[in-house]
């Protein structure tokens, strides 16, 4: 068995519209699904964004694992971008705060950094150049 790719990267949220108005606003769509709970409100919602059109779920917080925590940290996904300084510069301006700064990974092109959304969600983003080639050998 091997991994295959990801399926669903999920985060958690206090306020789950909130949330899905904020990253609607930094990935410039809205989501595509929606699940709402017993007071009306949603609860679920699920961006299809990228190449890949990869899904990213918004889960209220009441639904956390026990004992999860509610602190920034652990892994980190990163989300390659194109202009991974305008990506940075554009997450703070909305209230995004730095995790880790632009941080060179090596000579050969890959750079990453991180940031605490809002919702105390750690969001990477990258310059990768691994990335790239591969989807221009899927595209080929």
């Amino acid at each position: 068995m091997s991994l295959r790719g990801f399926a669903t990267l999920n985060i958690w949220a206090d306020d789950v519209p909130a949330a899905a108005a904020w990253y609607a606003e930094f990935l410039g769509v809205e989501p595509y699904f929606e699940r709402s709970g017993p007071e009306g409100a949603a609860v679920y919602v699920e961006f299809r964004i990228g190449d890949y059109q990869s899904e990213l779920g918004i889960i209220d917080r009441r639904f956390a694992p026990a004992g999860a925590s509610t602190e920034p940290g652990g892994a980190i996904m990163h989300w390659h971008v194109d202009d991974l300084g305008s990506a940075v510069e554009r997450l703070l301006s909305m209230g995004a705060r730095e995790y880790e700064p632009i941080t060179p990974r090596g000579d050969s092109g890959f750079v990453t950094a991180s940031v605490v959304d809002p919702f105390g969600n750690v969001l990477g983003v990258m310059s990768n150049p691994h990335y790239l080639e591969m989807l221009e050998s899927i595209r080929a």
